[in-house]
């Protein structure tokens, strides 16, 4: 209900009013439209771009932590050239003190060699299969035996099934000095030449080693706040930017855990993910969404601002274009209102050289046209048309009615008997069916009934030669027609194509609905067809009906002049127009088929 006030009052305002808002609309809309591209391609570039740089900088750490897991996979191996030495350090067999001493001290001079692998290493430690623990530190700080073992972390990597592994961010409290931060313990799971289990390689590290951060990634996290996490297979954090960084403390990292490797549906920042070629390291790149669109939005505040100014601007304008446009479109309304009272008369008062007066120019054109497409023109088409249909259809109706009385006359002469009486009753009947649905709904199913009674008279006249074969559907046959169609194209039939009277001739009438739900006809007979030259003659004539349908030439109808089909044809297009037909389907040898498309109605 408020919707149709407000289009009414809309359609209900001034031309000026409308001008005015069409004015606003026509500058506002491309205007809003362009900022709102403007801004959503600068917001898609820059994201676009921000991904772009954490996508090369996530390759440039994979291939770094490539590099890194090879060289700790080549330094836990090198260990195992002393695969005999570590199985004995794990025997419980009784040995002397001076064995003890001496496998002690080739087991920390194999520690201190995996130490001076890599500078960065701090603590190297060997934990044998009765959990004897060998350790080798750079450092002054040592570890306490006993607490190592209890840790959590320890006893699942002491579960895995990895033979080289990563484990989580853990604190230093098995170190005796209970020192703060956390740690990162790569390590290896040892057996013997025989595969029999022979301790276990452990090293600790700072996590800072693991992922240098240079001048290009600090800048880039000063400016778009970006972050990387590492985690290792079981999705614990091996790594955080922020920690590294000291944006957040290594105690909050732990206290965090791995819920922020869980988090991938924030759908407030961008995250891309990648992980090592072994897998043993996954890495995950953040950045977040707000820090990348501060500066669109204070493009977007700007932007409101100078819309908000061209709106201003745009209305004034409007205004006063608008009361320049309608002051003599007013002018122009009035002389139009003599032309809606009937008084077809120019304007002719002198108009300026703009585009007003060269619409009050083709006004006073358009008024002298009308007037004359009135006068001389569209009555007279009217009338043409209207004598033409008539013509068409008083062409076909004395037609089969000269027939049918000679044929009556003939039997009466011949015979005093009921056939006479019958053939009146049937002649009434056709009567009935054709005069009487002048002006109403003609339908298929009267079409039909009309040319049912016709051939019954033609089977009275010549002993019942002719059977008629009707195959329609139900709901065809309500739907309208012309009149007078099949019965004058079945009369051409019995004219041309009935030679043989010792044969009789069947007539086929069959409908079906074509893929656009129009209506399509064929009337067949089986009689003896027609030449190429007739079929030829008869499709030349069809043709001319598209030129010929508004002429209202001499139609007189000669005997083989296939005229009555023609009349047939133009009814069809004066009626449901040009795109319905009637045609003609040859069949030299075995009868002559005439196709009807009308549409359903």
């Amino acid at each position: 209900m408020e919707k149709s006030r407000f289009f009414l009052k809309l359609r209900n305002m001034k031309l000026q009013n409308k001008l005015m808002a069409g004015y606003l609309l026509a500058c506002i809309i491309p205007l809003l439209v362009v900022s709102a591209i403007i801004f959503q391609r600068s917001t898609s570039g820059l994201e676009n771009f921000s991904e772009d740089f954490a996508s090369l900088y996530t390759s440039q750490i994979r291939t770094s932590l490539n590099e890194f897991v090879k060289e700790y996979d080549t330094v836990t191996k090198s260990v195992l050239v002393e695969n005999e030495l570590i199985y004995q350090v794990g025997d419980n067999t009784k040995k002397s003190i001076g064995e003890l001493v001496t496998q002690k001290v080739a087991v920390q001079k194999l520690l201190m060699r995996v130490a001076l692998l890599k500078p960065e290493i701090s603590t190297v430690m060997l934990i044998s299969r009765d959990n004897s623990v060998f350790q080798y530190s750079t450092g002054t700080s040592t570890v306490d035996e006993k607490a190592l073992l209890s840790q959590e972390w320890y006893k699942q990597l002491r579960g895995t099934d990895d033979t080289f592994f990563i484990s989580g961010l853990h604190d230093r409290s098995y170190y005796d000095d209970k020192g703060e931060g956390a740690i990162v313990t790569i390590g290896r799971v040892l057996y013997s030449s025989d595969g029999a289990y022979s301790g276990m390689l452990l090293i600790d590290l700072d996590p800072f080693t693991l992922l240098q951060l240079d001048n290009a990634f600090v800048l880039a996290r000063d400016k778009y706040g970006m972050r990387v996490i590492l985690s290792n297979r079981q999705g614990e954090i091996v790594y955080h930017s922020d920690a590294a960084s000291g944006r957040m403390s290594w105690t909050k990292v732990l206290e965090l855990g791995d819920e922020s490797v869980k988090n991938t549906d924030n759908k407030d920042q961008i995250t891309l993910m990648g992980s090592t070629e072994s897998g043993d390291l996954s890495i995950r790149t953040e950045i977040p969404r707000d820090n990348l669109f501060q500066k669109i939005n204070e493009i977007k505040g700007v932007t409101i601002i100078v819309i908000l100014t061209s709106c201003l601007v745009i209305a004034l304008i409007s205004l006063a274009l608008s009361y320049r446009i309608t002051k003599p479109i007013k002018a122009l309304r009035r002389s139009m209102k003599q032309a809606e009272i009937g008084q077809y008369l120019p304007i002719e008062t002198e108009q300026a050289n703009d585009e007003i007066g060269s619409l009050v120019h083709s006004y006073n054109k358009m008024i002298v046209t009308i007037r004359s497409l009135i006068e001389d023109v569209y009555i007279a088409e009217i009338k043409h048309r209207k004598a033409k249909f008539l013509a068409l259809q008083n062409q076909i109706n004395p037609h089969m009615l000269y027939n049918t009385l000679e044929s009556i006359r003939m039997k009466a002469l011949m015979k005093d008997d009921e056939e006479t009486s019958s053939m009146i009753k049937i002649l009434a009947r056709m009567f009935r069916l054709v005069l009487g649905k002048e002006g109403k709904h003609h339908s298929v199913k009267h079409e039909l009934e009309y040319t049912a009674n016709y051939l019954q008279i033609q089977n009275i006249r010549f002993d019942n030669k002719f059977r008629l074969d009707i195959r329609i559907p139900e709901e065809m046959l309500q739907c309208s027609i012309i009149p007078l169609v099949f019965q004058p194209i079945v009369e051409n039939s019995i004219n041309h194509g009935f030679q043989d009277y010792s044969q009789s001739m069947d007539i086929e009438i069959t409908g079906a609905w074509t893929e656009e739900g129009e209506i399509l006809i064929r009337i067949k007979d089986g009689g003896a067809g027609m030449s190429v030259d007739k079929y030829e003659e008869l499709c030349a004539l069809l043709e001319t009906v598209e030129s010929d349908k508004y002429k209202l030439e001499d139609m007189e109808d000669k005997v083989g002049t296939g005229l009555g089909l023609k009349n047939i044809a133009e009814r069809i297009k004066l009626h449901y127009g040009d795109q319905y037909y009637l045609r003609i389907m040859p069949g030299f040898e075995n009868g002559t088929t005439v196709e009807i498309l009308i549409p359903k109605v």
